[in-house]
């Protein structure tokens, strides 16, 4: 059994899978599988979110799977309402309105609440400590660094300031994700949690 997991950049394709199934296998009977599917950004993954689930879950191989699974940044979902101010809002509006399109009842949706790289922030000690020391406090509340300067943002920020260089989403990314502990970030990212005890129960279900 497997899920299938849409996302919206190479970052998510390549470094999220390992990432989830490190949490998930440990507590199930057989290690879950995790296709990663890629659309070019938001604004594709809006458009055609529906019918690539329905493809995936109505097709000849729908029965091998456990659910599809939509993930995406909350900053820079340019579809949402404008009247929406607050994280919750946009959050809770969002993924009704995309599980509502999409309409099938294997299908959830989530947000990396503002972006995947607030996942990274949740073990400091990973990045390069001249970055590190630059961290502001609200950084150890990963979630919460916000809509006006979000995660991937502060850290090119700090990683320039500090070094000189940018911060390369794919290169260092991937290295970080793939040292990143999804239990602490489990323990810092309420949203993150919320998709992997969902995930979990789904894969349970299944028979993993």
């Amino acid at each position: 059994m497997k899920f299938v997991l849409f996302v919206e950049g190479h970052t998510e394709q390549k470094a999220v899978p390992g990432f989830l199934k490190r949490w998930l296998d440990p507590q199930l009977t057989q290690r879950v599988g995790i296709l990663p599917i890629r659309f070019e950004g938001c604004n594709e993954f809006i458009k055609k979110i529906g019918s690539r689930a329905q493809m995936h879950l109505d097709g000849p191989d729908g029965t091998d799977i456990n659910a599809a699974i939509g993930l995406l940044d909350l900053y820079g979902a340019t579809f949402l309402p404008h009247h929406l101010s607050s994280s919750q809002e946009r959050h809770d509006w969002a993924v009704k309105q995309i599980e509502k399109d999409v309409n099938r009842p294997r299908f959830r949706m989530f947000f990396a609440v503002h972006e995947l790289e607030a996942w990274i922030l949740t073990e400091p000690q990973l990045l390069p400590s001249a970055v590190r020391n630059t961290l502001p406090s609200k950084a150890a509340q990963p979630e919460l660094v916000n809509f006006s300067e979000p995660p991937a943002k502060l850290l090119n920020r700090l990683y320039n300031s500090a070094t000189g260089k940018n911060y390369k989403k794919l290169v260092y990314g991937k290295d970080l994700f793939e040292r990143l502990n999804p239990t602490v970030a489990c323990e810092k990212c309420p949203r993150l949690k919320s998709m992997l005890d969902e995930m979990l129960k789904l894969a349970k279900e299944s028979g993993n």
